[in-house]
């Protein structure tokens, strides 16, 4: 029996090719054959850092559809309708709904959306079946089994960075992990735990930390003399305007270098303000009393992480003299960031058909459809990873609408020119 022919086949199903399928319902209804494979058992999105009373940086109006369509049934707004929600979301007054709550958002999209997922299947292989479809490769229950697809999506996500020289394990977490590991411990009664970054994630973490272990030592380390707020100015916001990914992805490559670092202070090692403030006051006022659980560490490094029995210790260094301290804790919590993952690695033979810049990198279009040789009509698009082409804002969340839309018209363009062609 002849292979089906998938239209589109989505690896990942995070809210990028969630955004992605619903554009496909709504641009093209049923007319489309999409299919996505998510390697989790079911849908999730950073569950790791779900913590109670943390809120979007994104504004709810940037969900996955409202950017590109307004009269969407897939909105925020749709969402807070259906939870009977909307009045009391009004007079919240508030623009950034909590995390947790956003998080109930799209797995309620992902619950309604037609779209065919497949959880628990993980993408093995891709390779050019003929110039028109390529070859999904998927494992399921230890199975592999072979798609074809004419254009493949690509939204893996991000993977968690940890320094030279430390692994994750039983008392060493990257903060993608926390929730999961403190559910892991409960009744966990711990004296001492260290948080190392200077981001939003890390200071979330220093105050979920301070906030659950009442009894607890926290010590903040970073190499910086303090948290440094986030722009989320009016006028810096503008990076995250569509027409921002237009001017970025047409510039000369020193603009596009000058563009990048003028924007990182609205979205990398930034925190909001207000949790700033809150950190400040909880550490001032310890001084007051005189009992001093939440410790900063600023200018200052963490320079060896070795297991020692019952716990962790760090070798702290002070920046300015070199002097070092030795800290015994329950755990170390990295707040390290992530990395865009190297779409080469999920691209395996049809990588051979597709062009990289001199940077080892792939080149990219503008309409986020890798670049390939001559005579290939199948199609691979990036949802992430074109930072280096499209802009510090084209792979965030708030740009996720506006991107599915025109990878969506993309698709039916080169279908179209295909037919006419045949």
């Amino acid at each position: 029996m002849q292979t089906p022919v998938h239209d589109v086949a989505g690896i990942g199903f995070g809210p990028s090719n969630l955004a992605l399928a619903v554009a496909l319902e709504e641009e093209h209804g049923a007319s489309v054959d999409a299919v996505f494979f998510e390697k989790q058992p079911e849908f999730g999105w950073h569950r790791g850092m779900l913590i109670d009373g943390a809120t979007m940086q994104v504004h709810f109006l940037k969900d996955l559809v409202t950017m590109r369509n307004p009269a969407s049934r897939y909105s925020f707004l749709a969402y807070l309708h259906a939870k009977d929600r909307l009045v009391d979301f009004v007079n919240h007054k508030t623009m950034f709904p909590t995390r947790l709550e956003f998080h109930d958002y799209l797995e309620w999209v992902a619950a309604t959306v037609a779209g065919d997922v497949r959880y628990g299947t993980e993408v093995v292989a891709l390779r050019p079946h003929d110039t028109a479809t390529l070859e999904v490769v998927v494992r399921r229950d230890d199975e592999l089994e072979t798609h074809l697809a004419r254009d493949v999506v690509i939204a893996a996500g991000l993977e968690p960075v940890l320094p030279a020289g430390v692994s994750a394990g039983e008392r060493v977490w990257h903060t993608e992990d926390l929730l999961t590991r403190l559910a892991e411990r409960p009744g966990w009664s711990p004296r001492r735990l260290v948080v190392v970054g200077a981001g939003q994630s890390a200071a979330e973490a220093v105050e979920h930390l301070h906030r659950t272990f009442p009894e607890a030592e926290v010590c903040a380390v970073f190499t910086r003399y303090g948290y440094s707020p986030a722009d989320d100015s009016s006028f810096a916001n503008r990076i995250f305007d569509p027409a921002a990914v237009d001017h970025y992805y047409t510039a000369p490559q020193e603009v596009k270098r000058l563009l990048f670092d003028y924007s990182r202070n609205t979205n990398y090692s930034v925190v909001d303000l207000e949790l700033i403030d809150e950190l400040y006051r909880r550490s001032y006022a310890e001084k007051v009393a005189g009992a001093e659980r939440l410790r900063i560490l600023n200018v200052s490094r963490v320079v060896e992480t070795r297991d020692v029995p019952g716990g962790v210790r760090l070798r702290v260094a002070f920046l300015p003299t070199g002097e070092t301290t030795d800290l015994d804790a329950d755990a170390v919590v990295y707040a390290t960031g992530y990395r865009e993952r190297d779409p080469f690695g999920l691209l395996g033979e049809a990588g051979a058909y597709c062009r990289a810049g001199a940077d080892g990198r792939p080149m990219v279009e503008r309409d986020y459809r890798i670049a390939t040789d001559p005579g290939q009509e199948w199609g691979v698009y990036l949802q992430g990873a074109t930072e280096h082409s499209h802009g510090i804002a084209s792979s965030l969340l708030s740009m996720t609408a506006v991107r599915t839309g025109e990878i969506v018209q993309s698709i039916a363009r080169r279908s179209a020119r295909v037919a006419q062609e045949a």
